[in-house]
């Protein structure tokens, strides 16, 4: 939800990258739902394994209580975000999650973009 929600929102402002260091086998179908409410479509997504090279390519590092498993390497800029996990959950306790993530999604997008000058001539 919250790569959705980044694209979204940044549109090509950003690069997203998602992963899990555990991740299920699929997109979680409540999540799916509750993106649909407000017009995303994370249906054919599929989850990915974290890999070293994904973080190492990232300037900022979003996770999600991975703990010691979550690969650090100096200079990147690391935000924990301690949501409930939307696993196994139907789409009324994941609704509030989505709405969480996008709050912490628009603060992310205004930080970086009051980092990032405009481009110009």
């Amino acid at each position: 939800m919250a790569a959705a929600w980044l694209t979204h929102l940044a549109g090509d402002r950003v690069e997203v990258r998602s992963a899990g260091s555990a991740p299920a086998a699929g997109v979680n179908p409540a999540a799916v739902a509750a993106m649909a409410e407000v017009g995303i479509d994370i249906s054919a997504q599929a989850p990915k394994v974290l890999t070293v090279d994904a973080v190492r390519a990232s300037d900022v590092v979003i996770t999600m209580g991975c703990g010691d498993t979550c690969p650090v390497f100096p200079g990147k800029r690391y935000l924990d975000w301690n949501l409930d996990d939307p696993a196994g959950q139907g789409v009324e306790a994941v609704r509030p999650i989505r709405d969480e993530i996008k709050a912490l999604v628009e603060g992310l997008v205004e930080g970086l973009t009051a980092e990032t000058p405009p481009a110009g001539p």
